[in-house]
C-alpha cells in the first residue's frame, strides 16, 4: 500500500493545476456565434484573443456585448484562448 496516495495528496495535486491559470481583465471588442467573443488584452501590443463563456455565465444567461470589460482566465499552455469567468 505505500504506492497509493491518500485523498488528501490527489486533491493537492489536482489543486495545482488550477493555480496555473492567470487572470485578466480585458475588452470585448467582438461577438462571434456559438457565444464566442473577441477580447483585447490590456498590453502594450493590443493583442486579441478569442474567448468563450464559462459554464455558470452560459446557465445564468449573461449578456455580454461590444465594449464590456470582463475577466478572462486563461492557461500558459494556450496563449490564443481564454474564458470569460466575469462581466464587470
Amino acid at each position: 500500500m505505500q504506492g497509493r496516495r491518500s485523498p488528501d495528496q490527489e486533491q493537492q495535486g489536482s489543486m495545482s493545476n488550477q493555480d496555473e491559470k492567470f487572470t485578466l481583465d480585458a475588452v470585448v471588442t467582438a461577438a462571434l456565434p456559438n457565444t464566442m467573443f473577441r477580447v483585447r488584452l490590456p498590453d502594450e501590443q493590443k493583442t486579441e484573443v478569442l474567448a468563450y463563456l464559462s459554464g455558470k455565465m452560459r446557465k445564468h444567461r449573461i449578456r455580454i456585448l461590444p465594449g464590456d470589460t470582463v475577466t478572462v482566465e486563461m492557461s500558459p499552455y494556450d496563449l490564443n484562448k481564454a474564458r470569460i469567468t466575469y462581466r464587470r
